[in-house]
């Protein structure tokens, strides 16, 4: 398995709610960058993906929150694809506080989606792996 990928973020003030901590939404956002970060760190654009007429769909996601953000925080979101034997994936994904404390843990499941038959491709590891300029960074 690789070790998590992991992309800054600092937190802006206009993603903060009446509270002054970031939004719950937000943290699905950041959730998003890592992932698409780690695709293109490991050679995959979206056209990529497009272009082989599959797009990622998010199946499921849950979210831990742990310790509060607020604007001007500095963040580390990781993210770890955990293959599985069939249509779905799994991402793993830790915000982290410049102090090292976690914020929150963003668990998902996911899959590849044939965009002209409108359902799941068997094996989308397959795609990952054909597509990667670095597999290893996906874990492949």
């Amino acid at each position: 398995m690789a070790d998590p990928y992991s992309v800054s973020i600092g937190v802006r003030g206009y993603e903060t709610d009446s509270q002054g901590h970031l939004n719950q939404a937000v943290y699905l956002q950041y959730a998003e960058h890592a992932r698409w970060s780690l695709l293109r760190a490991a050679g995959i654009q979206q056209t990529d993906l497009l272009g082989k007429g599959v797009g990622p769909v998010a199946l499921e996601n849950t979210i831990r929150y742990r310790g509060e953000l607020r604007a001007g925080d500095e963040i580390s979101v990781s993210c770890l694809f955990v293959w599985g034997e069939r249509k779905t994936f799994r991402t793993e994904q830790t915000i982290t506080k410049a102090d090292g404390s976690v914020a929150a843990t963003v668990t998902g499941v996911a899959g590849l989606l044939d965009l002209k038959e409108r359902r799941m491709v068997s094996d989308p590891l397959e795609y990952f792996r054909a597509l990667a300029a670095d597999p290893g960074l996906l874990g492949l």
